[in-house]
Order: structure tokens, then C-alpha cells, then sequence
């Protein structure tokens, strides 16, 4: 189906998240089940980009949220730094690692195992919403509606960060393959520009660029073929 001719009726919608479900639940089910796969952002260190943006003072304190907060390792880092830090996720696997992660740091971190679109958020109460790897696995018909979300939740001037995938991290899927195939091929790349396109009527791009890559025994996480935006809420 030409993504152009895509409905936008929520009913409509429904149809378009039942075509996907088959790829998307059952693969985050048990994502992280096993610890040990060798997938570089299982480590238990923070984004590179992330603690350099806290140590340029452009992190807020205050009240945090982590979209596709995974095993923690995110969530960790904000709380030592004092934050009120919520993490969702919708594998529940990471959920218990994320968990176990938080009570080994003995700090507090509420977490909810949840689609981004089924919570209840009251709008305008977050100081930073910070995602690393949700996004570039939102289908593209809900993709308006997840910043939308994002900018709904935010206080006025309040900070976004994003880490997704440029195009050479991606699946190389277009939107209109995902429909074709009924497949997210592991995520969407996305160029600068369209980045731009996407979060710029929301959101003032305060920069974008490349992770660092860094190796494995860094105490950050930094893979090149991944972008990293800091945006503030209009």
C-alpha cells in the first residue's frame, strides 16, 4: 500500500499497528531476556552525548523521562544526577533489568512497561524527555502522533534528546516498505535533514550530530551510525 494513501483515521491506525504487531511484540517480549548478546548498547554505561550535554549544563534538572529506557543504564545516570527520572519500556525483560540495575545503584526510578501511546502523562510536567532507540522503531503512521507526545509532556522551553539511527545504522526501509513488508527491519534510519523536518515544528534544534564511536571499554556508549539531537520545546 503507497504510504500516501495510508488513512488517518484512528480506526485506521488500529489496522496499521495489528499489521505490524506480528514483527514488533513478540521480537520485545524477550529482547532482553538473555544479558549476555553481544549488542553494544546492553552495556551498563550512559550515552556518550548525554553526559557531555550534562557536562555543557544543557541537561535541566528537575523531572526526566526515558522513552525506551531499556536496561537502566540511561535512567541511572540521571538519577545520580539528582533528577525525579521516569523509564518506560515496552519489553518487559528490560523492565526487569532495569530494575535490577536501579536497586544495585540504590537509587529510585519509577518504571513502566508500556507502549508510549497507551500512558497516561500529564502534560507540560517534564523537564527532559530523553529517548535512545524508541523512536526510529515508531511506525511511520504513528510518528506524528509520538512527537506530538513528546511535546505535549514537556514544559514550555523544556529539552528533548534523541539518539535514533542515521541511514547507515538503519534497516534501509523506507516508509513504504514497512507496509510492504509488514516490517520495521529493525529500525528506520533517518537523515539530518529529515530529522529537521520532523522535529523542527516543535521543537528548536539546538544541535545534531554524530555519536562518538566509542569501544567497548568506554564508561560511555557511542556508536558513529547514530545521531544525536537536543532540541527545546518551542
Amino acid at each position: 500500500m503507497p504510504i500516501d494513501d495510508l488513512p488517518a483515521a484512528e480506526d485506521a491506525l488500529v489496522q496499521l499497528d495489528e499489521l505490524l504487531a506480528s514483527s514488533t511484540h513478540g521480537k520485545w517480549q524477550g529482547f532482553c531476556a538473555d544479558r549476555g548478546k553481544p549488542y553494544p548498547f546492553f552495556a551498563l554505561v550512559p550515552d556518550e552525548n548525554l553526559c557531555s550535554w550534562a557536562r555543557e549544563g544543557l541537561i535541566p534538572s528537575g523531572k526526566a523521562l526515558d522513552f525506551g529506557c531499556g536496561n537502566g543504564r540511561n535512567a541511572v545516570f540521571m538519577a545520580r544526577r539528582a533528577m525525579s527520572v521516569e523509564g518506560v519500556d515496552f519489553s518487559p525483560s528490560a523492565i526487569e533489568w532495569a530494575k535490577s540495575e536501579i536497586a544495585r545503584a540504590n537509587l529510585s526510578v519509577r518504571l513502566r512497561c508500556a507502549s508510549v501511546f497507551d500512558l497516561a502523562l500529564e502534560p507540560g510536567s517534564y523537564d527532559l524527555v530523553y529517548d535512545s532507540g524508541c523512536f526510529h522503531h515508531i511506525p511511520p503512521h504513528r510518528r506524528e502522533h509520538y512527537v506530538g507526545l513528546v511535546a505535549e509532556v514537556l514544559k514550555p522551553g523544556g529539552v528533548f534528546g534523541l539518539v535514533c539511527f542515521a541511514p547507515d545504522g538503519g534497516s534501509g526501509y523506507s516508509d513504504t516498505d514497512v507496509y510492504d513488508r509488514a516490517s520495521m527491519g529493525g529500525g528506520l534510519g533517518y537523515s539530518e535533514a529529515r530529522l529537521r523536518e520532523i522535529w523542527s515544528e516543535s521543537f528548536h534544534i539546538e544541535s545534531i550530530r554524530r555519536m562518538r564511536d566509542l569501544g567497548a571499554d568506554s564508561d560511555m556508549f557511542g556508536k558513529s551510525y547514530l545521531w544525536a539531537l537536543l532540541g527545546r520545546k518551542r
